[in-house]
């Protein structure tokens, strides 16, 4: 009977094969890697290999990931605030050029309108012929005359009544059968046919010819030939306006052409 061996430990020897002595030889002991020399576990035993650098990787690449994240935020922000301020900026000077152009356009205008005034003004001066209006009341006739004539309104018919006014070169006489005028301006509280009524028997005489023409728009009667109770020749035009009668006027066959002119001019509201 063989007697069990135990190791200087204490441990259990293992069971060998028979020795040629007829001993059990001791079988190879397997060496423990989980086991440190004083027997206790190693650190890489309590956390399984490579656990940790995982992790850090892990952690890095985040961290990377988010600064990452960041640097292109700001960058973006910084791009947006640079594009903003260029936009402003351009913005600005646009608004400033367009500014400067309409205040230059108005500025232009304006001499343009004071130049425009001033050939006016001039042509004006230059012009030979003055304009004549009659009372509101009375349809307002006006007509155009030598600037070089005078104007004498001897009734106003500001009380109603009859319209007067006498025109001739650089001074008006005082009136009279004899006073030669350039132009005798009357609009007669009266009818018509009461008026003509007055130059048909000199038409009747062969003393004026009579001549239908039209004066604005309105029919007028034209008188050529000696004036009724003078010793002048001239012409006369007589039509209505409204419920007045017109009656116009030259003493001298030496104003044909300043009073055609004047007919040429006339206007009223009907």
């Amino acid at each position: 009977m063989q007697i069990p061996q135990f190791g200087m430990n204490g441990g259990d020897v293992a069971q060998g094969s028979n020795t040629p002595n007829g001993n059990m030889a001791p079988s190879s002991a397997v060496p423990n890697n989980n086991m440190t020399p004083n027997g206790g576990m190693s650190a890489s035993n309590m956390v399984p290999e490579g656990y940790e650098i995982v992790n850090i990787k892990k952690a890095n690449t985040s961290s990377l990931i988010k600064i990452i994240a960041i640097v292109i935020l700001s960058l973006m922000s910084v791009a947006f605030i640079g594009l903003f301020i260029w936009k402003n900026s351009q913005y600005v000077e646009v608004q400033t050029d367009v500014d400067g152009k309409i205040a230059v356009a108005v500025a232009e205008a304006k001499d343009e309108q004071a130049l425009k005034d001033e050939e006016e003004f001039a042509e004006r001066e230059k012009y030979p012929y003055r304009t004549f209006s009659g009372p509101a009341d009375y349809g307002q006739l006006t007509f155009e005359y030598p600037k070089t004539w005078s104007v004498y309104i001897a009734d106003n018919a500001a009380n109603g009544g009859d319209f007067r006014a006498f025109l001739n070169p650089i001074e008006v006489e005082a009136e009279s059968n004899e006073t030669i005028y350039a132009l005798r301006v009357e609009i007669l509280d009266k009818a018509f046919d009461d008026v003509v009524k007055n130059y048909q028997k000199s038409v009747e005489k062969g003393e004026m010819s009579l001549e239908v023409i039209n004066i604005a728009d309105a029919v007028a009667n034209k008188y050529t030939g000696k004036l009724p109770n003078t010793e002048m020749s001239g012409y006369i035009v007589v039509f209505k306006i409204r419920d007045k009668t017109v009656v116009l006027r030259t003493d001298s066959v030496l104003f044909t052409d300043d009073f055609n002119r004047v007919l040429s001019t006339i206007t009223f509201n009907a």
